[in-house]
């Protein structure tokens, strides 16, 4: 592994993730971000809040977008749901994903964290919003990369 957050990954691992979230998506209408940067300051939730807006992910149809944003110098991360998915999780739904990340990343298996991850928040998103026959990708597969 690298130091830029864009190394952070090996390029088969990039498509694995990118893989995930595609299949994640396939039999839901919400979306699935996942963002990797080096460093941040300031409360984890802030920031992934800051990025989240800043990918256009509060702009979906039925405001169901998640994301999930990892600080690899800070050893932080967090998931963020948009208001649509946030009404019909559970109250500890994020919490308990990022529990069983973080037993993973503890193992050193972050690609295996992330897409067990990705893989959950699909099964919830399926269930409560469904694919749709018009339904459209209204944002990108590929893993998004802050500029550090």
């Amino acid at each position: 592994m690298g130091t830029a957050a864009t190394d952070f990954f090996s390029r088969l691992e990039k498509e694995d993730i990118k893989q995930a979230i595609m299949n994640a998506e396939l039999d839901t209408s919400g979306e699935i971000r996942v963002h990797i940067e080096n460093t941040f300051s300031g409360e984890v939730m802030d920031r992934a809040a800051f990025v989240f807006r800043q990918l256009g992910m509060n702009n979906t149809k039925l405001r169901n977008g998640v994301l999930i944003y990892l600080a690899v110098k800070n050893r932080r991360f967090a998931i963020i749901g948009d208001s649509g998915i946030n009404k019909v999780v559970p109250e500890n739904y994020w919490n308990d994903i990022k529990s069983n990340m973080l037993n993973q990343f503890r193992e050193n298996r972050f690609t295996e964290g992330l897409i067990e991850a990705i893989t959950a928040t699909g099964l919830h998103l399926k269930k409560h919003f469904p694919h749709q026959r018009d339904d459209v990708n209204e944002l990108p597969d590929e893993i998004s990369f802050g500029k550090d």
